[in-house]
């Protein structure tokens, strides 16, 4: 992943040390220019960086009901692209940082999706499956903690759910998927999860994972 010229600073701190400054943010998000509102402390605050845009152009369109999940939401352009995308859906947007779930919450009120809700990971019921997940997952967060955060979320795919993870080649995409693939059927035999490259794009790769059994 890369940081926004204002992301230096820890953007999975819960608390960020700098004062909260919103600006306008200017993108465009399935497919239309959205008008939105974005500040520093947290992940990519100066727009959509490269991983998170390849994987919104190259991922294959999400499930259109059920439950949808971003991880990592930063201030939402994953989690409002599939509330955009799959109105009919419920997209759970999560992160620990307090100020990316106000920031989300506060863009989905903008463009009108009441089908939204940004929290903690705490505050997602344990029970509830994801029919579909999209993550450019936060591998600064060093490798322990990014092992922990997707063995946390993956198994709570749905079956035959699907998610994409898009990941820089340059900072472990191919180990990634290789200890994604032994941690599931070990941790989770009975689930049948598989784990493949899904594309290439120039520097990063999209790793599909899909639970096939109940």
């Amino acid at each position: 992943m890369t940081m926004g010229t204002q992301g230096a600073e820890h953007y999975f701190s819960s608390q960020p040390s700098t004062p909260m400054k919103r600006r306008p943010l200017s993108v465009v998000l399935a497919g239309a220019d959205r008008q939105l509102q974005t500040a520093g402390g947290i992940f990519s605050p100066d727009g959509v960086d490269k991983g998170t845009t390849i994987l919104l152009s190259e991922a294959p369109p999400p499930a259109t009901k059920g439950n949808l999940l971003d991880i990592g939401c930063g201030w939402g352009p994953i989690a409002l692209s599939l509330a955009l995308r799959s109105p009919a859906a419920t997209v759970y947007a999560v992160d620990v940082n307090e100020r990316s779930i106000e920031l989300t919450r506060d863009n989905a009120a903008a463009l009108g999706l009441d089908n939204v809700h940004a929290a903690t990971p705490e505050d997602v019921d344990p029970g509830i499956r994801f029919n579909t997940i999209w993550s450019n997952p936060p591998i600064r967060v060093g490798k322990s903690e990014l092992h922990s955060i997707l063995l946390m979320w993956l198994p709570r795919l749905a079956h035959n759910g699907n998610a994409y993870l898009v990941v820089q080649k340059n900072l472990g995409s191919d180990s990634l998927q290789r200890w994604l693939a032994a941690a599931l059927d070990e941790q989770f035999p009975e689930a049948g999860f598989t784990v493949v490259r899904d594309s290439t794009n120039k520097a990063f790769r999209i790793l599909k994972v899909t639970r096939t059994n109940p």
